[in-house]
């Protein structure tokens, strides 16, 4: 079993025997049609690299640059493989009103490093930066398929397998999941390439993933089922 958020300490005896009990965290496994999807890797996301001033950021994450570098590694590998890329951006347009109650339960202040369309923060991180062929799309919610094209694009080229990476961990990294797992798809949650900013919220959106959702692995990982794939294939 790779190495996995230690969210063994948050729980009980009880919940240990609930989670044995009901035979909850079965593996589920990788397909043999994978695509990568980078959720929001974005500016606003993960900051400057090596700037520990997160207030010019105010929803930066501080572990997320450790996880672009990975992400880095799978998404080179997947081309590799000859697998699709897909990349979100979260981006708000308040000229237009596409905020929803997005505004009313955080509502950033206006700014170049936030989520705003047309600024640097609203920008896709240059080091894991989309190449020609890659999907990108612009959502408003946090679920990569509410209101977009991924779905259509995964059932299109018979995609099985959903490789998560991005952030963040508890809200679009999480809503995404659940909704693959819902379309039947087989979804992978690479632990060491999501993020979050509070380390609580990290472990056990992965743990809830885990139980019920996804199967929760590290890059490594996943290097060798790309690295597998690429072998079958030549």
């Amino acid at each position: 079993m790779p190495e996995i958020p230690d969210w063994q300490r948050f729980l009980s005896e009880d919940d240990r025997t609930t989670i044995e009990r009901g035979r909850w965290a079965r593996r589920v496994g990788f397909g043999l049609r994978p695509a990568v999807i980078l959720i929001d890797v974005q500016n606003y996301m993960v900051g400057e690299k090596g700037r520990h001033d997160l207030g010019a950021y105010p929803y930066s994450c501080a572990t997320g640059w450790a996880a672009v570098e990975q992400t880095r590694r799978i998404v080179g590998a997947a081309r590799a493989a000859a697998a699709p890329v897909v990349y979100t951006r979260f981006a708000i347009d308040r000229t237009v009103g596409d905020a929803g109650l997005f505004d009313a339960k955080i509502g950033a202040e206006a700014g170049e490093n936030v989520y705003f369309e047309g600024t640097h923060g609203s920008e896709i991180v240059a080091a894991v930066a989309p190449e020609p062929g890659d999907l990108v799309f612009t959502k408003k919610k946090p679920s990569s398929f509410h209101g977009t094209p991924l779905l259509p694009y995964l059932i299109d080229r018979a995609i099985d397998t959903l490789i998560v990476t991005g952030g963040a961990t508890c809200n679009c990294v999480r809503a995404t999941v659940f909704d693959a797992f819902s379309y039947n798809y087989r979804t992978i949650v690479p632990a060491d390439a999501v993020f979050d900013r509070l380390p609580i919220s990290h472990a056990i959106n992965l743990f809830d993933m885990n139980r019920c959702s996804a199967d929760v692995t590290d890059t490594d990982a996943v290097l060798a089922y790309f690295a597998d794939l690429a072998q079958r294939a030549a």
